[in-house]
């Protein structure tokens, strides 16, 4: 048996968690200094979250830089590294930068990293107003684009209209592949921005879901794929060492925007969209609490819950914010098993 592949996808991940852990304090010191800190609305809509967290008011956001930087870094750094001294080098099998596997994602997360981290610098300016980016009607359109190029790329540059269907198998789609892969890169980014609400809550879902999908890749022989899903995981293991409360800052939009349309990204490239609901079954339950608070609101002109997204009707229901997030990571791990065991039943019988 081969192990180096898996000492390489552990040694990624544990530099990049190095590296964060040790790169954090200049970020942070950055974000105090320029007082990139975080605003909270105060518009009398929303009279429960604003109580609840007034108190955060000034702890700084864009802390999502770390990962991207460090995930992006490690990928492009040892890249060139093994263009500079050659083949038959460490560097070379540290590679993990490839055009089939890795080259989509990692410039998927780039891109829309720097189109979150404008929409944060928006809510810090007078564009945005008091504590806010761009408008939700906007992010779904930003979202929307960046989906558009990624469904584009998957069926036309490589050619790609194959779904597989657990249990039944796979089946050629042909042009409903771009609506779908749509539909799904804007339902991760959503439901990953809504989850970053709470101190280390979207960090440690995020967490629990790229490490399923460094499975999921490594199972598929897609070695480079498994490494930059573990890459993503150190860096992100760093983040929440300083995310968990008391936050010393906050992911923001640079980091739940990039992060949620990588993963969908990733669970289109594995071919395992069917699993994605088990694991980030966090995701999909903060974003179908907003939903169904929305069309409560404005069918029913009643709410369902006392404040949304679903982690902030437990804080309003006289929880912790720790216990939360520790039930929200527990429920998130036992769905990400589930959503394991299915895989490999299925990829058994496939």
């Amino acid at each position: 048996m081969d192990i180096f592949p898996i000492i390489k996808i552990l040694g990624i991940s544990s530099l990049a968690f190095v590296i964060g852990l040790f790169s954090t304090p200049i970020l942070t010191h950055f974000l105090y200094k320029y007082r990139f800190g975080k605003r909270i609305r105060n518009e009398g809509r929303t009279p429960i979250f604003t109580a609840m967290h007034k108190k955060k008011e000034g702890t700084p956001t864009m802390g999502g830089i770390l990962v991207w930087v460090i995930a992006g870094g490690l990928a492009i750094g040892i890249l060139a590294l093994a263009k500079l001294f050659g083949p038959d080098t460490i560097f070379s099998d540290l590679n993990f930068l490839t055009r089939r596997q890795t080259l989509l994602p990692l410039g998927i997360l780039l891109f829309s990293a720097v189109i979150g981290l404008i929409d944060d610098l928006i809510g810090f300016s007078k564009l945005g107003g008091e504590g806010k980016g761009l408008r939700v009607r906007t992010r779904l359109l930003v979202y929307t684009f960046i989906a558009i190029i990624g469904a584009l790329w998957f069926y036309f540059k490589l050619d790609w209209d194959l779904l597989h269907v657990p249990f039944l198998g796979e089946f050629n789609i042909g042009f409903w592949y771009v609506p779908i892969f749509i539909l799904v890169i804007v339902a991760a980014a959503f439901s990953t921005n809504e989850t970053d609400g709470l101190d280390g809550l979207a960090g440690g879902v995020l967490l629990i879901a790229f490490s399923s999908y460094a499975v999921i890749s490594y199972s598929q022989g897609r070695l480079e794929l498994a490494t930059f899903c573990g890459a993503i995981v150190g860096a992100l293991l760093a983040f929440l060492w300083f995310n968990i409360y008391p936050a010393r800052f906050f992911m923001g939009d640079t980091g739940s925007m990039s992060l949620g349309i990588t993963l969908g990204v990733i669970a289109m490239l594995t071919n395992s969209l069917f699993f994605l609901p088990f694991i980030g079954f966090i995701l999909v339950i903060e974003s179908l609490s907003v939903i169904i608070q929305v069309l409560s609101k404005k069918i029913r002109k009643k709410k369902v819950f006392l404040s949304a997204p679903i982690h902030h009707h437990f804080e309003a229901k006289g929880w912790p914010e720790t216990k939360v997030t520790m039930r929200f990571w527990i429920i998130s791990g036992m769905a990400a098993v589930i959503g394991l065991i299915l895989f490999f039943i299925d990829l058994n019988l496939f």
